[in-house]
């Protein structure tokens, strides 16, 4: 049945009436008629009356339907069991004891549900199975590998509902079980006995964070016997006043430990006032140390994917290639003949266009004067000056530091199926003017595209079924990456390279993520020091055979993961554009075209708008000029 005020042919997206369900599920089960659901890419999250869950596909598998219900049971039940003002006053100030305080109280929340709904708890294991199933903790061999709250969260969710943990993260937790029972056995019996109660099971969550080394500070049921001995400092009565003492001895005793990792020290000549993040030096405490050193270290997922999640089955048969090396010059010569027939039609708006960014750069790199100084290059024009009045001052000019740097742009282009037609038409021709315009201005320019070589899999697919299926392989096809126009090459010689883009049955599938960290490599190992790099996609990244056999977001996070990388912590500056598509949602610097006649605009008015926010940042305040007088 169609919903209410609908048009009425149009025909409904079959993912449309499960999220109808969903959000009226949600609003049951946190008992708030007022709670809001909304379906985004991203992390799942609540924020006051707005859940936000992740956005199934259009047909979405069982195994997908079964992980966003589980997401929608754990936000929902956040709502409802869990109290933000108790959680924020019970739970240490930061550091690792603070993450495991959130871990421990997620599953204390999801328990209560699994507990008391069969169904509920279906859909929880699901959520909890996906978030292990990228399979990185199943080679891990040591304890410091493993972050300790998500092992003390399975291990606090097998005792509050018997549920056993996923079989990829239960190396993780055997690492950990034994050091944690030995030392915290009694504690954990008492979590068994108040989940439902926010406040006891915090106070006694505290006991355990105390208990394991993970903060110095008095445990909650210490305090209330009144359990003094372990607390040197005297009581002023100013609580706030100790923390912020406490916070400064804290920072001195974790650089002290930091240079002298690996030394082992006597507990007697430790500082007993030191915050809620610091650790005994005795021997657990040494291995507690190497636990909460963070877990990837100095890593980023440009050279290591890996340890962030996003593994690929086989490199084996991927390529980076040479657009002349797909095809033969009689064939890159007749697809020039269509290009060029297509140019005639759109040369005369883009040519435009181009001539404007050619005017702004050329202008950034005119020759500049300051006049009517005090001292420099004698100003000859002005000497007629003294003529008329032998008493007024030479004149003198000087040169202006050009602001212009120089600079190399990456053009990335989407070659993926979606593109076929008009889309890659206009791309193509675009890339093409543009790179003639920026190589008369002095700017060098690379043309790259990146699609995969087969439909479906290809032999990366082949290699899998070969070795059994094994669950969760990752990226699973072969990779095409193709150099269209190096940057040091002119646009003379690339030109019929660029026409390979018109070739029939060379778009396939497309992998935004891996494509995005290529061209970024390329780029860092250029000399120029200014380097822009321009995406240009008509979609999220997809491709059938990674997503049969991963969860739905696979692809997308591993995008969203190297746009965030390159935004945040690279020097090569990062814009999109968008055919048909919102890239906004991803790229912080994007626009979002409808139709493709609008490429052209769009790209010399990104263009033009970097080179002049970079004009004024190397423009700096204007040369003082001091008043002129007469001689006297």
């Amino acid at each position: 049945m169609a919903p209410p005020n609908s048009p009425p042919n149009r025909k409904e997206a079959p993912a449309e009436p499960f999220k109808r369900v969903l959000g009226l599920a949600v609003r049951a089960i946190a008992g708030d008629g007022e709670v809001q659901v909304a379906f985004a890419p991203g992390k799942p999250q609540i924020e006051d009356k707005l859940i936000q869950l992740p956005e199934p596909s259009r047909v979405p598998s069982a195994q997908e339907i079964a992980v966003v219900r589980g997401w929608a049971d754990s936000l929902a039940l956040m709502a409802a069991c869990h109290d933000k003002r108790l959680h924020a006053r019970l739970m240490p100030k930061s550091g690792p004891a603070r993450s495991v305080f959130e871990a421990v109280e997620r599953a204390r929340i999801e328990a209560l549900g699994a507990n008391r709904m069969p169904g509920m708890a279906k859909n929880l294991t699901a959520r909890v199975e996906d978030q292990y199933g990228h399979g990185r903790y199943a080679e891990i061999t040591e304890r410091g590998d493993a972050p300790l709250e998500d092992a003390l969260s399975l291990i606090v969710r097998e005792r509050l509902t018997g549920a056993k943990p996923p079989e990829t993260a239960a190396k993780m937790v055997d690492l950990w079980r034994p050091w944690i029972e030995d030392r915290a056995g009694q504690t954990l019996d008492k979590l068994e006995r108040v989940p439902e109660n926010q406040e006891a099971f915090g106070r006694v969550l505290r006991d355990l964070l105390k208990t394991l080394d993970l903060t110095e500070e008095q445990g909650e049921g210490d305090r209330e016997e009144g359990d003094q001995e372990e607390q040197q400092e005297p009581d002023t009565g100013d609580e706030s006043s100790q923390e912020q003492s406490e916070g400064q001895d804290a920072q001195e005793q974790s650089s002290e430990e930091q240079r002298g990792e690996g030394e082992e020290g006597d507990t007697t000549e430790q500082p007993q006032d030191a915050d809620t993040d610091d650790f005994d030096a005795d021997g657990e405490g040494e291995e507690m140390a190497d636990a909460r050193e963070p877990w990837r270290p100095n890593q980023s997922i440009l050279d290591n994917p890996e340890a962030f999640g996003y593994k690929v089955f086989s490199r084996a048969h991927d390529e980076e290639i040479s657009a002349d090396d797909l095809s033969t010059p009689d064939e890159l010569e007749r697809l020039r003949s269509f290009l060029d027939k297509e140019l005639r039609n759109l040369q005369g708006a883009v040519s435009r266009l181009a001539n404007r960014l050619q005017r702004k750069l050329m202008a950034q790199q005119n020759r500049g004067w300051d006049f009517d100084l005090e001292e420099g290059q004698l100003d000859v024009a002005r000497l007629t000056r003294i003529i008329i009045d032998p008493m007024y001052p030479l004149s003198f000019k000087h040169e202006r530091d050009a602001v212009f740097r120089d600079t190399v742009v990456t053009l990335l282009l989407d070659n993926s199926g979606s593109m076929r037609g008009r889309p890659i038409m206009v791309a193509a021709c675009c890339a093409d003017i543009l790179a003639r315009t920026l190589e008369r201005c002095g700017v060098k320019v690379e043309i790259l595209g990146f699609t995969t070589r087969a439909w479906k899999g290809g032999q990366a697919r082949e290699a899998w079924l070969a070795a059994g299926k094994p669950a969760n392989p990752g990226r699973l096809n072969d990779l095409r990456h193709i150099v269209y126009k190096a940057a040091d090459s002119p646009w003379r010689r690339a030109k019929r390279s660029l026409a390979l883009m018109m070739r029939e049955g060379l778009l396939k599938e497309n992998i935004d993520g891996e494509a995005l960290a290529w061209a970024h490599k390329r780029l860092q190992a250029r000399p120029e020091r200014r380097r822009i790099l321009m995406m240009i996609s008509d979609g999220a990244p997809v491709d059938d055979s990674t997503l049969s056999v991963n969860t739905g977001s696979y692809l997308e996070q591993h995008l969203r993961q190297v746009i965030d990388e390159i935004e945040n912590r690279s020097s090569v500056e990062l814009l999109a554009i968008g055919i048909g598509h919102d890239v906004t949602r991803y790229y912080k610097r994007a626009v979002t075209i409808t139709d493709p006649s609008e490429l052209a605009g769009a790209m010399t008015d990104k263009l033009v708008e970097m080179f002049e926010e970079d004009a004024r940042q190397q423009q700096g305040p204007p040369r003082h000029k001091p008043q002129r007088r007469k001689l006297a």
